[in-house]
């Protein structure tokens, strides 16, 4: 692979590539604003202008304020280009960090300062700002601009989502190019010139369509504002851990971005995968962190009707496993979830052979509108890894209520929540007298459970999704779940415990574990060479 020099440091690069794009590549920041690796180039911030040592030299003339004359004097300096959009030659030699280079940056720095509002204290950006980590890198001095800046609209609506100031915008277009080019929605636009520059939306619309969100993440300042997190946390205060999003097939990888003092996920962000989901998210999925804590299922319950008793998870688990017994393993159903993680539906398959059980069944949400940019149709982030982990194909829920209707199923043991849009598609489950609902959420199904156990939700563990293209993604745990709740695979583990029929299972490695092995002797090895027909002659 072909070379250059940054900074006295030797970058490779592949064809095509820019300075900018080489060095990002390496983990090496060059200062910007409006470059962004998933976007067109634009090169209107100058804030990545770098010294091209090697070549033909240009110099520009300057006037240079020389001291000891107490004048201006004639002089020259290098022209800087800018890195976003200079194209990588081999042995190119490359400056960054030059005295030329900061004081450009310095003079952009100024520049883009001038109107901009300095009340960082009360802006939704602060902490993550590129103009506030740039100015303590390359200016760190008061403005010395003393007329009344240049005005401009603020808390301009542009949306069921996003807010808009202008003052604060630095016109860097990365959420024009965002509705452009990642969309095809050109729903944004820019206005007037100079100083009274400002974006502006189409006549007639709103920014509605399903990646608005991203419009507000890749914009560098405190411009464009989510109006779900907007004043809801100081970022300084949230803690990340790596996700997976739980609205799709897609698998899109997450910083799941949450609050240890009081145990809630504030928001996710897109993480960084080119083979999954590039730089990008969609807003349904960005907003599925709402599951988290939204209708939750804290507290054990026993019986059915408008106050069932509120009991212990030890007492759940005891009667679970005593209903279990009490009903032949023939005809108890279980319930896979394509919501839940691999590991949680391999530790309920393990039950279900232990008990017996020879109907299976597989819950998922609907499909719902997919896009030819990231959103898969199927609605469910792990269907794939629930089929892998039950060791098959599974039937549906129209099958397990004809089942249930027919008498062939008689108890119910079911992870997550059968999701059908009609609830009352779910009233012949009434029918059962054991009906075991593991759930981290409320829904129609925990309201005609006999049993309700919580479990915990995908923030509150760690879990395995295998997405649309056979992927299979590991997600962190964020926060604690509630007091007494656990995974659903450690749960389903103290069932099997009181069976007399322990899965060995106390730690999520001990899943992990028994399910590659599952799954590597489900693989059928290549047939030895001797085995291999001979050749024609």
């Amino acid at each position: 692979m072909p070379t250059f020099s940054l900074n006295g440091q030797t970058i490779p690069f592949e064809k095509g590539d820019t300075i900018m794009r080489a060095a990002w590549r390496a983990g090496i920041e060059i200062p910007h604003y409006c470059w962004h690796p998933g976007l067109s180039i634009a090169a209107n911030c100058r804030m990545c202008l770098v010294h091209i040592k090697s070549g033909r030299q240009m110099q520009m003339p300057i006037m240079r304020f020389d001291e000891k004359k107490g004048a201006y004097v004639p002089d020259t300096k290098p022209k800087l280009m800018p890195a976003c959009q200079v194209e990588v030659h081999p042995d190119m030699e490359v400056d960054s960090v030059s005295e030329d280079v900061e004081k450009a940056q310095h003079s952009v720095q100024e520049f883009l300062l001038l109107n901009h509002p300095v009340d960082c204290p009360i802006c939704d950006q602060a902490g993550e700002c590129k103009l506030q980590d740039y100015w303590l890198d390359h200016q760190a001095d008061l403005k010395r601009k003393r007329t009344e800046p240049v005005h401009k609209p603020k808390g301009v609506r542009f949306g069921e989502t996003i807010v808009y100031d202008a003052e604060r915008c630095i016109m860097c277009t990365r959420c024009i190019r965002v509705c452009d080019e990642l969309v095809g929605d050109p729903v944004l636009d820019m206005r007037e010139r100079g100083n009274r520059n400002e974006i502006v939306l189409a006549p007639g619309r709103e920014l509605d369509h399903d990646y608005t969100l991203m419009t507000e993440h890749v914009c560098p300042v405190g411009a464009l504002t989510s109006r779900d997190f907007r004043f809801k946390a100081r970022v300084w205060f949230l803690k990340s851990v790596e996700g997976v999003c739980s609205g799709c097939a897609t698998g899109c990888n997450t910083h799941v971005d949450y609050d240890s003092r009081y145990g809630k996920v504030y928001r996710l962000r897109p993480r960084d995968n080119m083979d999954v989901n590039k730089f990008w998210m969609c807003d349904d999925g960005m907003m599925t962190y709402t599951e988290v804590s939204e209708a939750r299922v804290t507290t054990a319950t026993i019986g059915r009707g408008d106050e069932p008793e509120a009991v212990l998870p030890e007492e759940a688990i005891d009667d679970v496993a005593l209903r279990l017994e009490q009903t032949e393993g023939a005809k108890i159903g279980f319930v896979f979830s394509a919501l839940h993680s691999s590991e949680d539906n391999y530790a309920l398959a393990r039950l279900a052979e232990a008990v017996g059980a020879e109907k299976r069944y597989l819950a998922a949400r609907p499909d719902w509108k997919g896009d030819d940019i990231l959103r898969s149709t199927d609605h469910n982030p792990n269907r794939a890894g629930a089929l892998a982990a039950a060791g098959g194909s599974l039937e549906d829920t129209e099958d397990l209520i004809q089942d249930v209707m027919a008498g062939e199923v008689e108890a119910l043991v079911v992870l997550g929540a059968i999701c059908e849009e009609d609830a009352a598609q779910l009233e012949p489950l009434l029918k059962l007298e054991t009906l075991i609902c593991l759930t981290p959420n409320d829904g129609p199904l925990s309201d005609l459970a006999s049993i309700v156990l919580p479990v915990a939700s995908w923030a509150e563990s760690f879990g395995t999704f295998v997405n649309g293209k056979g992927m299979a993604q590991t997600f962190q745990r964020a926060i604690p779940a509630p007091a007494g709740v656990e995974p659903a695979w450690k749960t389903i583990a103290q069932i099997a415990e009181e069976l007399d029929s322990p899965l060995g299972f106390t730690r999520v490695a001990d899943v992990r574990a028994a399910l590659a092995q599952s799954a590597a002797a489900a693989t059928p090895s290549p047939a030895p060479a001797s085995a291999a027909p001979a050749p024609a002659e």
